[in-house]
């Protein structure tokens, strides 16, 4: 570290505040208690402090902010989805993200890339014409475009890909962007921090207090709380939380894994998916490559990476960028993706009184991290679902009213 910079990291003169209060114990009770520290629960803290003025809150997370999911994904934002449903409520969140650095005045790294969901099929070009005129009818950015296009876009790609899987076109998103997940964790739980929510790590939810029907209290490792209204936002961990207050769901979990390179030369400057060889891929700031495939085949609950998944990744990889074969993997790791039948969330109000679910996000979680805030934060505070999220409703599937988006999934990001 050069001298300038550790004189500066050591002077007095220029104290760097703590990003999150350490609290030493919980309050006795809390007007609403959010599960999960990751960057849904974090920033459904931040909007209902912001928002709705509602400031006693406790976020209790049983390992460490950002240590599930919002740290375990490729940062991948996007609003080309297939549904009304789900365009309307992804470009909402891409809105909301295109503020977001001003607003916690922090660093994002947020940053357009331009989004190709490549098609190597006739099937895959009729879904990307469905899609674009889906997202046209809402505004959105989305057109179908040929091979052409992605060379002049992507000049160093192989079209043909090794003569595996030739890509006829693709449905091409110019709003995709990414993000650092990390700073978007930071900057919630710091902004809901400095708005007096409680972030308490290291706590562990044990079990729930239900009484006729609604809820009473959470029982932690760190002692019991008082409370009336409960969120549940732990993703792959969303079963063993339902189970404290008997609520069935269709949620499975599978692994999803992921990987970086060393960082190299940035020649990459769009997002590129690819559902027939199972992969996507983007270049960081730091100049990593940024990859991963579909979900693994099994359905565990688990964070276990496993050999497999590079090699046959970077078979894939391979096709479409034969040059890549001496680049190194540095690192790779595995997150629990909770799916749903129908590929859409499941949000809002429940069959017990008070307690709210944020789930199902499977693999497009991170993308919806503002819009997810905001839309719990007015449900919680007005005990009525918001209107973006009444395609996601649990009882959906009761009712077989199913909000299909298995076709704007594409692959696991």
């Amino acid at each position: 570290m050069p001298w300038r910079l550790l004189r500066f990291a050591l002077s007095k003169e220029h104290p760097e505040p703590r990003m999150f209060t350490a609290h030493e114990k919980l309050k006795p009770s809390y007007d609403a208690v959010i599960i999960g520290a990751g960057g849904h629960g974090l920033a459904s803290a931040y909007y209902l402090a912001r928002d709705h003025g509602i400031k006693n809150v406790a976020v209790l997370e049983k390992g460490y902010i950002g240590g599930g999911n919002t740290g375990r994904n490729t940062t991948i934002i996007r609003s080309n989805y297939l549904t009304p449903e789900g365009v309307q409520f992804y470009d909402e969140s891409l809105r909301l993200w295109q503020d977001l650095s001003q607003d916690f005045d922090l660093n994002l790294f947020y940053s357009t890339r331009g989004h190709f969901t490549l098609a190597h099929t006739d099937s895959a070009i009729r879904t990307s014409r469905w899609r674009a005129e889906v997202n046209k009818h809402f505004g959105i950015a989305s057109e179908v475009v040929g091979p052409d296009f992605i060379k002049k876009a992507v000049p160093q790609i192989d079209i043909s890909c090794g003569g595996h899987a030739p890509i006829m076109g693709a449905l091409y998103h110019a709003p995709g962007s990414v993000a650092r997940h990390d700073a978007v964790a930071w900057g919630y739980g710091r902004g809901a921090d400095q708005r007096g929510v409680e972030i308490h790590q290291q706590t562990e939810v044990l079990s729930i207090d239900v009484q006729g029907g609604k809820i009473k209290g959470v029982k932690t490792s760190r002692g019991y709380i008082a409370t009336e209204k409960v969120l549940c936002a732990v993703a792959g961990s969303t079963p063993r939380i339902l189970k404290m207050v008997e609520i069935d769901s269709p949620l499975y979990i599978h692994p999803l894994q992921a990987m970086v390179s060393e960082p190299v030369k940035p020649w990459l400057d769009p997002i590129l998916v690819s559902g027939s060889l199972h992969i996507y891929i983007s270049q960081s700031a730091r100049g990593e490559l940024v990859m991963g495939a579909s979900l693994d085949p099994y359905e565990v609950q688990s964070t276990r990476s496993t050999l497999d998944f590079p090699e046959g990744l970077s078979a894939h990889m391979l096709d479409m960028f034969p040059f890549l074969s001496n680049v190194k993997v540095m690192r790779q790791w595995a997150g629990m993706a909770d799916m749903t039948p129908d590929f859409a969330p499941i949000m809002g109000k429940t069959p017990v009184e008070g307690f709210y679910l944020d789930s199902g996000w499977g693999t497009w979680g991170f993308k919806a991290t503002p819009v997810c805030g905001k839309t719990m934060s007015y449900t919680l505070a007005n005990d009525t679902n918001h209107p973006l999220i009444t395609g996601f409703t649990l009882d959906r599937f009761r009712n077989y009213a199913l909000t299909g988006e298995k076709g704007a999934a594409s692959v696991g990001h």
